[in-house]
């Protein structure tokens, strides 16, 4: 009786720990085997109120087959009426040691990489993310074709608290 009842207390505090009211959006899009540099990972958004601010996020869930210690990324923001946002972005996935970063008890690690702070979504409409990577070996001028250990890559929003 008492495994019983060990496994609906892990259940109960599980389903807590994921329950998540600070998400506006949240989406995760797999990257099967490999990520190709020509491979756009996309999410299409209806925020919801163009008055207030909102922070945006990239998630990325790597395995031990991610070999680099950092990771290189181009984001782009579509807007509804024309405009685009791009930047290219910089994160650190491992330490110094090698040990890689992120939340996770396995060997798949999840990292919510900042992306911008206090966004004004102020056009009406569906804007477009996209999300590629831009990896390259050291010295080398041309991009790593395929991208390994990268598993899942997400794109979230949350409220912006002053």
């Amino acid at each position: 009786m008492p495994n019983k009842f060990s496994w609906i207390l892990l259940t109960t505090a599980l389903l807590l720990y994921n329950c998540d009211s600070n998400q506006i959006f949240d989406e995760y899009k797999s990257v099967p085997n490999q990520w190709h540099k020509d491979r756009l990972i996309t999410f299409s958004v209806t925020p919801p109120d163009s008055t207030k601010l909102y922070n945006l996020f990239i998630n990325i869930r790597n395995t031990n087959d991610y070999k680099f210690s950092n990771l290189f990324l181009i984001a782009e923001i579509n807007f509804p009426h024309g405009k685009t946002f791009k930047d290219t972005l910089e994160y650190q996935m491992a330490k110094p040691d090698g040990t890689l970063l992120g939340q996770g008890f396995t060997d798949i690690k999840e990292n919510k990489l900042w992306f911008r702070e206090a966004v004004r979504f102020d056009e009406l409409g569906e804007y477009t993310i996209t999300i590629q990577h831009a990896m390259r070996n050291n010295g080398e001028v041309n991009g790593v074709d395929n991208l390994e250990g990268i598993t899942d890559v997400g794109f979230r929003i949350e409220p912006a608290t002053n």
